[in-house]
């Protein structure tokens, strides 16, 4: 049984850097393959002595219909995985505006904002049926490459649920990417207390602070109660990756504290979880 993980998502979102990070981790690549070749190239990795890990990246001239047809024909007799790589519509502008790249849908009739939606647009099919959603707007090429290595590393073996953990402010937007939010803004907040408005949630005296709350006791109880339940009935439907993500106003303290506890008790239930917190400062 081969090992398929189809790359796709807009235009500029990173599919050929996180394409050239799997090839490091000795994956097979096949970059802008036609759809129609796709079970070819699958059932020729499923030879003795070929590759075991293959990656298809997927472009935007593709019919997302298609595409879904064949990722579900593959998946009779294969492991398959759909990484899907958006990113915020200003953050392509600007990139597509750096590289002077034409965008691939760019036909000359509309502005590049109008284009980049008309992709959005198209792929969002794709987008839904996706395992994992990736929101590259804030993510410098390094920590992309930490994602995928992370993600289809050494341990990508591993069938159970992948799960990450993300906190953020929600001043700075939601995520784009998380599966399940959690708003914690209902607990109070270190940043009206004197001594604890310049440090962050990494910082025991802020994290003694919000875990001390008779309320954050009872909402993280009822949370892993919660996950419990959650997290056997998502892996029972197949599903490869679940995010979770924690905000709070600014993204500093008691998201970032709750992020890391839940972090604590995901990996007491014997999962690795990967924790990252979008708005914490410095």
């Amino acid at each position: 049984m081969t090992d398929v993980l189809v790359i796709t998502g807009l235009s500029g979102a990173g599919r050929s850097q996180a394409a050239d990070f799997l090839e490091d981790l000795d994956w097979f690549v096949v970059d802008n393959l036609p759809v129609e070749l796709l079970d070819k190239i699958v059932e020729l990795g499923s030879w003795p002595g070929s590759f075991s890990k293959l990656g298809l990246v997927i472009g935007p001239t593709a019919h997302p219909e298609s595409v879904l047809e064949v990722v579900c024909r593959l998946k009779v007799r294969h492991r398959v995985r759909v990484m899907f790589l958006d990113a915020a519509t200003p953050v392509l502008v600007k990139r597509y505006g750096s590289s002077r790249r034409k965008h691939p849908l760019d036909d000359g009739t509309a502005g590049m904002v109008e284009t980049i939606e008309r992709e959005r647009a198209l792929l969002e099919p794709v987008k839904a049926e996706a395992d994992l959603v990736v929101d590259t707007s804030d993510l410098n090429v390094h920590q992309l490459k930490a994602l995928v290595s992370h993600t289809f590393g050494a341990e990508s073996g591993i069938v159970a649920l992948q799960v990450a953990v993300t906190s953020f402010g929600f001043k700075h937007g939601l995520p784009l990417d998380v599966d399940l939010v959690m708003d914690v803004r209902f607990l109070p907040n270190p940043h009206w207390v004197e001594e604890l408005r310049p440090l962050t949630g990494l910082d025991p005296p802020v994290r003694d602070y919000v875990l001390g709350q008779s309320i954050t006791a009872e909402f993280l109880l009822r949370f892993e109660n919660l996950l419990e339940l959650l997290l056997p009935a998502y892996e029972a439907e197949g599903k490869s990756y679940l995010s979770l993500a924690i905000g709070c106003t600014g993204g500093q303290h008691r998201s970032v504290a709750l992020a890391e506890e839940i972090a604590t008790w995901l990996r007491d239930q014997g999962r690795q979880p990967r924790v990252t917190h979008r708005d914490l400062a410095g």
